[in-house]
């Protein structure tokens, strides 16, 4: 992380995914208060198991679906680019087997792509869920100058 402004983001994830576990444990020894004892002990260790295992997923996410633009860099998941050598946003079409930013073979599920024009002549296809506001930016940062 840098001390820029940032000019778009995505954090991959948000973080309420981490109460899913500890509210189904305090739900489980609700109903299971309307039928006798309680197994209060057990509940809070599903809830903590529960917590741990949805806090490596949201910290995966987190670090996997990133997005974030600044005014010398575009973070895509775990990759970096310069965006200085970004040339190009608007009428890129995404040519086959281009390669994806972020590591992966394809753009996540439920992200739009937005191809790019490198300064190599290659394209890359950057992706975003708000992918109409990645561009937005990147044009302003690219083309704009």
């Amino acid at each position: 992380m840098t001390d820029q402004p940032v000019l778009y983001t995505e954090p991959g994830s948000s973080r309420w995914p981490l109460l899913w576990g500890p509210a189904f444990a305090a739900i489980g020894a609700g109903l299971e208060a309307t039928t006798g004892p309680v197994h209060g002990v057990e509940w809070l260790i599903v809830g903590i198991v529960l917590f741990g295992v949805a806090a490596l997923w949201v910290n995966a996410r987190r670090k996997v679906y990133r997005v974030e633009l600044t005014p010398t860099t575009l973070w895509q998941g775990r990759e970096e680019l310069d965006a200085k050598t970004i040339t190009k946003v608007t009428d890129v079409g995404a040519a086959a087997g281009a390669r994806v930013l972020g590591g992966g073979w394809t753009s996540p599920r439920k992200t739009t792509e937005v191809p790019l024009r490198l300064d190599d002549g290659t394209v890359v296809i950057a992706w975003a869920q708000d992918g109409e506001a990645l561009r937005a930016a990147l044009v302003r940062l690219v083309e704009e100058e």
